[in-house]
């Protein structure tokens, strides 16, 4: 079976799941508590359990390696990075904002089990509002049968971006002066809650940018290959290579990277770049806008 049949198996997989997904959503969950205010819930597991399943059939020498504990066959060629459901908490709370990950690694001969390989295919599925991103490598970015591309906007001020915020430790995060920054620079920033969606928003057009800490590989894999076919950029804050192992990421239509770049250097040199307007500073402005 060649890379290109992959992501039509993975997209099947990944319906079923996100169909399991709404049907838990529609009723209710109980949440339960992984760490600090970390939520698994019900559905989470129930929908890994359905995706290990339906991989080790289709595709029993591949190695899966799942959200919530699946470690299976690191070593092969092939190996799945599985979030069966991303966006935890908004779920849980009955916010419409989740979706199934999916992303497949092919690793030549001689890695070990902590080097990476070439992302090849990728799917991210949003049951709610029935959309399919899919991407295959060398194969460009898809929605619904749709090839998708990274938006056209050339500068931070124009851009819509997006980020997140850990779910635990949150006082020790310093992406509080990250979002501060980037929102005075830009059009706009949203918190949506999921970071898969994020990225698979960088890679139809919908935002411009999106950057987060502290993600894991079954967070990004799929969004990585999606941003990068569609014809974006995916890298860590300094603009290096992105790496699954990161703990870091930036994607963007590559148009406003440099910019985004410029900033985060500055931010994590101490250099702060322009200081919170009180507000009647906040005021004149807005006065002095015509708004």
């Amino acid at each position: 079976m060649s890379q290109f049949e992959f992501a039509g198996i993975a997209e099947g997989i990944a319906r079923e799941a996100g169909a399991l997904l709404k049907s838990y959503y529609e009723r209710g969950v109980k949440a339960e508590y992984k760490g600090d205010v970390d939520l698994v819930t019900e559905a989470d597991k129930a929908s890994e359990k359905l995706i290990r399943e339906r991989l080790r059939v289709a595709f029993p020498t591949h190695g899966i390696y799942g959200e919530e504990g699946t470690r299976d066959r690191l070593e092969s060629e092939y190996r799945w990075y599985v979030d069966p459901l991303d966006g935890t908490t908004n779920f849980a709370h009955g916010f419409p904002a989740f979706c199934v990950l999916l992303g497949l690694e092919r690793r030549r001969a001689g890695l070990s089990a902590d080097e990476d390989g070439e992302m090849v295919a990728g799917v991210t599925y949003d049951p709610l509002r029935d959309e399919m991103f899919v991407a295959e490598k060398g194969k460009g970015a898809w929605l619904n049968g749709r090839q998708i591309h990274v938006s056209k906007v050339k500068t931070l001020q124009e851009s819509l971006t997006a980020t997140g915020f850990p779910s635990q430790k949150r006082h020790n995060s310093p992406n509080i002066h990250f979002y501060q920054q980037i929102t005075l620079r830009s059009h706009g920033v949203r918190r949506a809650g999921s970071a898969g969606l994020d990225l698979a928003y960088v890679a139809c057009g919908r935002l411009d940018g999106f950057w987060e800490f502290n993600l894991n590989p079954w967070d990004t894999s799929s969004g990585i290959l999606l941003v990068q076919e569609a014809g974006g950029s995916v890298t860590h804050f300094d603009g290096s290579p992105m790496t699954l192992d990161s703990r870091e990421v930036l994607a963007t239509n590559g148009l406003v990277k440099g910019e985004m770049v410029h900033i985060f250097t500055e931010l994590f040199a101490g250099r702060e770049l322009e200081p919170i307007p009180t507000p009647a500073e906040f005021a004149a402005r807005r006065a002095a806008a015509g708004r």
